[in-house]
């Protein structure tokens, strides 16, 4: 697709000046125009991971993790993720490896290959925050999981021919579903290839 095409018309207030709101420590709220909008403060990004483990007799399955989210006010269910690059001194980590870091903090395990899938964004109308997202695979279990101190995740190892219910039972016990879960629920998405 040629984004010099006519049919890509830019919105009348794309070229006005960003306003600086509000800023935190991670998030900064912004306005353009008559948009309002929030993302990352000081440049930090997300990486958000697809992690494969398959068993020797070639059934395959997905790491998930659940925890409590203050501005949901529920637990929600989602693939492992965090962020790149808000250490101090870290400004410039790749994306693969805070991916690696944050799968064995979440989950326990660590993979023995790490594929990008490429830059999504996952509400592009009031967040202009954009994350990579990666696929693990060849993975190890090589400690509890759990996250840092304070996160209290919970690790799920779902089979991938059981993730529908899985989500299902989740939803119906009240609690939320991470839109990137629905990627791992549309056929033919994790495509071929995964080990």
């Amino acid at each position: 697709m040629n984004r010099d095409n006519p049919e890509f018309v830019k919105d009348p207030d794309a070229d006005q000046p960003e306003e600086l709101m509000w800023q935190g420590r991670f998030i900064t709220a912004k306005k353009r125009g008559r948009w309002e909008y929030v993302g990352r403060s000081r440049g930090i990004r997300a990486a958000a991971i697809i992690a494969i483990d398959e068993d020797p007799d070639g059934s395959r399955h997905v790491l998930l993790v659940g925890q409590y989210r203050v501005p949901l006010g529920c637990f929600c269910l989602e693939i492992p993720a965090g962020l790149v690059g808000d250490q101090a001194g870290s400004e410039d980590e790749p994306a693969i490896e805070a991916a690696a870091r944050e799968l064995e903090e979440e989950t326990g395990y660590r993979a023995g290959r790490i594929d990008m899938l490429g830059e999504y964004y996952s509400s592009p109308g009031m967040v202009s925050e954009c994350f990579t997202l990666l696929r693990a695979t060849q993975l190890e279990r090589v400690g509890e999981g759990g996250g840092t101190e304070g996160e209290n995740i919970t690790v799920h190892r779902v089979a991938l021919a059981d993730l529908e219910r899985f989500v299902a039972d989740w939803r119906a016990a009240g609690h939320g579903v991470d839109v990137r879960i629905a990627m791992l629920l549309t056929p033919g998405f994790l495509g071929k290839g995964l080990t």
